[in-house]
């Protein structure tokens, strides 16, 4: 079990000593391992080293505010080449220090990083507590002119994915050491929360950042009126989505800033927010100067990257050596994904923090921002893995680095940490049953064409969100040459890589095409998957199908659905009784709140007969709503989309979310279901700030 260890960086000079005499040790490591560099001694060592850190401290901020610019075109290449350049100056004029030539300071850069992250890491020494973080808070005091005030800001961090029972669990293991503080000494309290049905990203950001998520019955669903599939993973679908859900009151719309979401909660300020990434007129910001403002980030960053690819490849390998089950195979574990858990895991978790810490300085009233790490490695490796609760150690670190920066803010800041939906595990349909559910609908209506598509890819839009962003780049010396770069992967402006590609976009804008010119070439029925949630759609009538018009369309369909042992429940809507659910042994008539025979619903919760009321009313539900089983002894569900960690649906953990914030806020809502409610919560505990500033 990991013990609760407190940082050495709490003492300024010690922690100097210490990381000088760790970048000295570390250039004498590397004389061993490179060629083209030496050093004479420990004493020259120490000379080079404090050099290094003399030279950091003069040039780099000049040399940083140059590389701005071009932060996304090199991707911080340039960052690693100055660093080699300083390296190298230092080697002119130290005696008994020899740089053979700018390669070989660029290896010793990279070197010298690795080293000092393990040995920071090793003594807990907080590096951001330094210099940098001083440069960091000049620059934003200077460029936004801050004032300091006693009257609180307030950091919304969202962990992706995480339920409350498994954080519960990763804090009795020791995987929350920070957020385990907190709770001890009393600073915070933990509450829970109940997601609606579409138990997933786009209903919930939705519903907490705007208070409304009317209409999006999953991640992917069927618009009848417009005849096409609409994927949450699709910006200009979520721009449509934030138009009509937005009454300009969002969570964030008093100065506030949204970083790395799905939806922007009206905020003035945003980067990688999904939803805006095409909207010019909004304030996308290109500064990542609080990340570039420490020499080395960069760097740091690189070896996690590598380390973090290596590290998935090793516990796949583990896996299937230990023969674990559920399993995914090396399709899903394989291929490129292992470079997608890194840019999810390390890179999108260092900007977001080193973004944060930035706007603190600056004094921004209110951030929303999501880490995706731990959800992407749990969809992967299983809700309670080693390998998804390393991810959440690593998140819970950061934590204490904003908690560590906000001591420096020129206003105090409270952090809140929220989830946004949890994740249920189990084996796939697929995995299960030899078959989907698209070929089980298939099966049971042999004389119609079906199109399915239950695998709904959300691992590649964070990606393709950051590209697209970097496409509209404000600096057209930046924004050009991107562009050319990612000519072969953009459909309307728009960077499309993974399985929802560019292919994918251009089949999508088709489907539009085809619906406006009044062409009919839908199948006759469409299969869609979010999480153990699947929806079945009939596309040959304006409207939804009733209970009475598929038994006579199709015969057999509904009961077969109901009979197989991996469906818990179909909800289907009657034109005579309303919404039904209908299960191996009974139905539930919502309308009356009437059960024949056996409860459908009675694994399922307390409040699953409200959120099936509620999805019923959509005007995009599905003809069929069919979720799968639930096992409460194994807590087991079965995903219609091949992950074996999942949400979308009923059943689990997916829809017990948390909220972790101040013990001395008070709670308005004793039972909060709905992510509206948790939009309430966060705008009543906003709008009591800004009372308190006013008064």
């Amino acid at each position: 079990m990991k013990k609760h260890r407190r940082s050495i960086s709490r003492h300024p000079v010690v922690r100097i000593l210490v990381i000088w005499v760790i970048a000295a040790l570390a250039l004498l490591i590397m004389t061993w391992l490179l060629k083209g560099l030496s050093v004479d001694s420990l004493e020259t060592a120490l000379i080079a080293a404090a050099a290094i850190g003399l030279l950091n401290a003069l040039l780099w901020p000049l040399l940083s505010a140059v590389l701005l610019p071009f932060a996304v075109l090199t991707l911080g290449l340039l960052a690693l080449v100055l660093n080699g350049l300083i390296i190298w100056l230092a080697g002119q004029f130290v005696d008994g220090f020899h740089v053979a030539n700018l390669g070989t300071a660029i290896l010793t850069a990279i070197g010298m990083t690795a080293i000092n992250t393990i040995l920071s890491s090793l003594l807990t020494i907080d590096d951001d507590n330094s210099w940098s973080r001083n440069m960091v808070r000049r620059r934003m005091k200077r460029r936004a002119q801050v004032e300091e005030t006693d009257v609180p800001g307030v950091l919304f961090l969202e962990i992706d994915g995480l339920a409350e029972p498994v954080l519960e669990e990763a804090i009795r293991l020791g995987y929350a050491p920070t957020m385990a503080r907190w709770l001890e000494e009393g600073s915070h309290r933990l509450a829970s929360w109940e997601t609606d049905l579409s138990s997933q990203t786009s209903a919930s950001q939705a519903g907490i950042l705007h208070g409304n998520n009317h209409n999006i019955p999953a991640f992917r669903w069927y618009d009848r009126a417009r005849k096409m599939i609409v994927a949450s993973s699709n910006p200009d679908e979520l721009a449509r989505l934030e138009q009509e859900h937005s009454d300009g009151n969002g969570l964030l719309a008093d100065d506030g800033a949204s970083r790395g979401n799905m939806f922007s909660g009206d905020a003035p300020s945003v980067m990688n927010t999904a939803s805006t990434i095409k909207n010019l007129s909004r304030f996308h910001t290109a500064d990542f100067y609080a990340y570039f403002a420490n020499p080395y980030n960069f760097s740091r960053t690189l070896l996690l990257f590598i380390w973090d690819i290596v590290l998935e490849k090793y516990q796949f390998w583990q896996a299937r050596r230990k023969d674990v089950q559920p399993r995914l195979d090396k399709h899903k574990r394989g291929g490129k994904y292992p470079l997608l858990r890194a840019f999810m895991t390390v890179f999108l978790r260092e900007l977001n923090v080193y973004t944060l810490i930035g706007d603190m300085f600056a004094g921004v009233s209110s951030v929303y921002t999501t880490f995706g790490g731990y959800d992407e490695v749990a969809h992967h490796s299983g809700v309670e893995s080693k390998d998804a609760f390393d991810i959440l150690f690593k998140i819970d670190q950061q934590l204490a680095r904003l908690e560590s920066a906000a001591e420096q803010a020129p206003r105090p800041y409270d952090l809140v940490i929220l989830s946004d939906h949890g994740q249920s595990g189990g084996a796939t349909f697929k995995q299960r049953y030899h078959m989907t559910l698209e070929d089980l609908v298939q099966q049971l209506t042999e004389k119609y064409q079906i199109v399915g598509d239950v695998d709904v890819h959300e691992d590649w839009k964070q990606v393709n969100v950051f590209l697209t962003e970097a496409v509209h780049h404000d600096r057209k010396a930046v924004q050009r040459p991107l562009r050319r770069a990612l000519k072969r992967t953009t459909h309307e402006d728009e960077v499309a890589l993974g399985p929802e590609g560019k292919e994918f976009r251009e089949s999508l804008s088709e489907e539009k095409k085809s619906a406006a010119e009044g062409e009919d070439e839908l199948p006759h029925i469409v299969v869609l998957g979010s999480g153990n949630l699947g929806l079945v759609y009939g596309t040959q009538i304006e409207k939804r199908a009733t209970l009475e018009e598929i038994e006579g369309f199709y015969p057999g369909l509904l009961d077969g659905l109901a009979a197989h042992e991996g469906v818990g429940f179909v909800m289907v809507h009657s034109e005579e009784h309303g919404p039904v659910v209908i299960g191996a042994g009974g139905r539930y008539y919502l309308a009356d709140d009437r059960v024949e025979g056996e409860n459908p619903l009675a694994a399922f919760g307390p409040y699953a007969a409200k959120h099936l009321r509620r999805t019923d009313s959509f005007p995009d539900a599905p003809d069929l709503l069919v979720n799968s089983f639930y096992n409460a002894g194994t807590n087991e569900v079965a995903a219609c989309e091949e992950l074996i960690g999942c949400h979308g649906g009923l059943g689990g953990y997916q829809t017990q979310a948390f909220l972790l914030f101040p013990a001395e806020w008070q709670t308005e809502e004793q039972e909060r279901v709905g992510a509206a409610a948790v939009y309430r919560q966060l705008k009543g505990w906003l709008n009591q700030i800004d009372h308190q500033g006013e008064s």
